[in-house]
Formats: C-alpha cells, sequence, structure tokens
C-alpha cells in the first residue's frame, strides 16, 4: 500500500467523528438537565424562605430574649413610646446537628439563649414534634421549609429578629419585629456538571425573605 492511498484512506473517519459529536452532544444535553435541576433548587429555594419567615411571624421567636409580653424598657419614662430602630438585632443559625444559637448584632445578649421548638418549626413545620422529617408533611400541619427545599441543611437556615420602629414599650402584644430568613451557605447540586466541568462547588446565592411580626404569642420575658 502506497503511502498516497494511505493517506486518502477514510476508513474510522466517521467512527472518529461520531465519538467527537456524542461527546459534545451528551455533554450538553446533560448541561441542560442539570441546569434545570438548578434552576428548580432555586425556586424552592425562593418558596421555602417564604414558608419559614411565615412561620417565624406567627410562632414562638427563636431568639428566647426577644421580650414579648413584658416588654419593658430600662427607663420607666419610655413606656408607651416607639421602639427605636437598632434596638435589637437578634441573629439566629443552627450548626450541622440542627442545634439553634442566638447572637445579636445590637442589644443585650445577656441571658440570650435560643429555643430549639422554635427553631424547629420553622425548619420542620408542624410535624417536627411528630415525624422530623423533610418532606413527611402530616395532614393538617403546616410544612416547613425543608419540606419545599429537602436539600437544605440546618446550618443553611438564618432568622434574624429586627427592631426597625415598629410597635411601642410595653406594647400588650409584645415586640413587633422585622423577621428575615435567609438560605445561606447552600451549594447547588449537580449530578453531571459537577464531574464533568467542576461545577461542583458553585454556591447558590443567598435567599430570603422579610416580613414583620404578627403574632409571636409567647410569654418570655427579659
Amino acid at each position: 500500500m502506497g503511502a498516497r492511498h494511505f493517506l486518502s484512506d477514510e476508513a474510522g473517519a466517521v467512527m472518529v467523528e461520531f465519538t467527537i459529536v456524542i461527546t459534545l452532544l451528551l455533554t450538553l444535553v446533560l448541561g441542560f438537565v442539570d441546569l434545570g435541576h438548578a434552576f428548580y433548587q432555586w425556586n424552592a429555594a425562593n418558596k421555602a424562605v417564604q414558608v419559614g419567615v411565615r412561620l417565624a411571624a406567627v410562632s414562638s421567636p427563636v431568639a428566647e430574649g426577644l421580650v414579648l409580653e413584658a416588654f419593658t424598657p430600662a427607663n420607666s419614662s419610655a413606656i408607651g413610646t416607639p421602639v427605636a430602630s437598632g434596638t435589637y438585632h437578634y441573629t439566629c443559625s443552627s450548626n450541622a446537628a440542627g442545634v439553634p444559637s442566638c447572637a445579636c448584632t445590637s442589644g443585650s445578649c445577656a441571658g440570650l439563649t435560643a429555643s430549639q421548638d422554635a427553631f424547629d418549626l420553622v425548619y420542620f413545620g408542624d410535624d417536627f414534634d411528630d415525624t422530623p422529617l423533610c418532606g413527611a408533611v402530616v395532614a393538617g400541619d403546616r410544612p416547613g421549609m425543608c419540606d419545599f427545599f429537602p436539600g437544605i441543611e440546618p446550618q443553611n437556615v438564618r432568622i434574624e429578629y429586627i427592631a426597625t420602629g415598629l410597635g411601642y414599650w410595653t406594647r400588650p402584644g409584645g415586640a413587633v419585629p422585622t423577621i428575615r430568613v435567609s438560605i445561606v451557605g447552600r451549594q447547588f447540586e449537580f449530578f453531571f456538571l459537577g464531574g464533568l466541568l467542576s461545577f461542583a462547588d458553585i454556591t447558590m446565592p443567598n435567599m430570603l425573605s422579610t416580613i414583620t411580626g404578627e403574632d409571636l404569642s409567647t410569654t418570655y420575658t427579659n
């Protein structure tokens, strides 16, 4: 066989071309699947924070130091006056084991503790004391954050109680904080692109939802 014949021989070229094309095609198709799943996670996270902040607004606060029924100022002359913006700002989060803790950006941290039950209610929903499982909603119970977005872990949830000038000292209904619930530090889950294109370490933008506290119906005092 001459050199000219060897150079003009195209046997096997179709197979090589097919291999290249199918590789690119599979990458494209699997990429669309992963991006669609990432979009689902984005929407689920948005819904989860909306549900979480609503639960936080109508239940006992995770920050037990937030004064409610006996919301008493240090100076008695302030009774009946508006609670100034920035008077308190409590931020509560959880560790990987689901145990919450709270810190204060402003206000007093003395005696500030975190309520496990209140955090579990926001995270698991009403069924936290019966079946604390994500996605297992008992009929008649309100779902929690992880029911809408099973991919989140307790350490991804942050709950804030912020004084923004609402309410007044010794208000019978208690404090009127602005409540903010966020999902932080959560990475997108990629089935294919994580291994193929090193997408596994892409962190989801922080998701948050804010609402005014409505019925923080407990008798915690400071």
